[in-house]
């Protein structure tokens, strides 16, 4: 078989690299029409009045982390591991990173993958669970950015995995090392927090929620445990729409006023950012402490656990193998009768 030249692209949504960049992410981020729904004339406006009124706080929250996102060291942390993965085999396989709101943004990348001359594209977001303010906004901006570049090779698209199997097992280990530690303190519940939406996307079609539920149903079919105590909950609300709940923080509240000791992990993310070593790591604690948890455990994210990144691997060659096609899947991963579903409503 001849050797092929490929290239894997991760995504992710990127985060500032230092304080002055807060708000020029925010306006990137409130930019995106999958994120303001709005007609163009009136969401640049909006997003740009959003970036500045919410930058001192943004400002603030990174600030307890150095002044900077960590999210790129992450992901190119894994870009490495994956590429040892992918090395074993036949191809030859170089992995870029693309973020969707901070740099290197999706045209950077383009331009770089055109110097490479791969065969062929795989574009694997990080994010497990679809969803169109997440991973259709990222492939759609990379796919374009990929078209004005000039590519003319084949483009495979890996649009989600929330039960994937390595996912699930490197996930898993974490929640159990937490339970077993919880347990010693005390009567523990187990919340599996995924980043929230608001309810009007959801209500549009969007299937992110179903498929929270299948990698929350997997997890706790991995670990195995009779009556273990669970729920699934959704962080990071802004704004004063009406967000998909529960709520993480209220979940805590009530866990903590039961006296339990809570087990945290996010099933959504898998790369520490602000969202974990922040908000949940300093705000959610101090919160369940002072309410009564008995403890507040936070798992850690996947990041470059030997299980996820062999199951990323996994996924890519799924991909070269799978017969040439205009979808983004082999397989549904959505509920039935969710019509946002990149495969379709009506697929198999």
């Amino acid at each position: 078989m001849t050797a092929r030249r490929i290239a894997v692209v991760l995504f992710n949504l990127g985060g500032p690299d230092n304080l002055d960049a807060v708000e020029p992410f925010l306006f990137n981020l409130f930019s995106d029409p999958a994120i303001l729904r709005l007609p163009a004339f009136v969401r640049g406006p909006l997003a740009r009045f959003i970036a500045r009124r919410r930058a001192p706080i943004t400002r603030a929250i990174y600030e307890h982390i150095g002044g900077r996102s960590p999210i790129l060291e992450e992901t190119r942390a894994q870009a490495e591991a994956l590429g040892a993965a992918l090395a074993q085999g036949e191809d030859e396989t170089r992995v870029f990173i693309a973020m969707r709101y901070w740099h290197p943004r999706a045209d950077e990348t383009a331009r770089e993958i055109l110097a490479y001359a791969p065969a062929e594209i795989v574009l694997l977001p990080l994010y497990p669970q679809f969803s169109t303010t997440t991973t259709a906004s990222s492939l759609a901006e990379f796919e374009a950015a990929l078209d004005a570049a000039g590519f003319a090779g084949r483009v495979r698209r890996i649009c989600c995995w929330p039960t994937e199997p390595g996912f699930i097992a490197a996930a898993t280990q974490g929640i159990r090392n937490g339970l077993q530690a919880a347990g010693k303190l005390g009567r523990a519940r187990l919340l599996l927090s995924a980043h929230g939406l608001p309810e009007r996307i959801v209500k549009a079609g969007d299937p992110y929620p179903g498929q929270v539920e299948r990698t929350a149903a997997a997890i706790v079919a991995a670990l195995g445990e009779p009556g273990l105590d669970w729920t699934i909950c959704y962080q990071s609300r802004v704004g004063p729409l009406k967000w998909i709940g529960p709520a993480t923080e209220e979940e805590i509240r009530r866990g903590a006023s039961e006296g339990l000791a809570l087990v945290v992990a996010s099933i959504g993310f898998v790369s520490e950012h602000s969202e974990t070593l922040v908000e949940l790591d300093i705000d959610y604690r101090a919160m369940a402490l002072k309410a009564g948890a008995k403890a507040f455990i936070r798992v850690p994210t996947v990041s470059v656990h030997p299980s996820f990144v062999e199951g990323l691997a996994g996924l890519v060659r799924s991909a070269l193998a799978a017969p040439e096609g205009p979808g983004y899947c082999n397989r549904r991963s959505c509920p039935r009768g969710v019509p946002g579903c990149p495969n379709g409503p009506a697929s198999p």
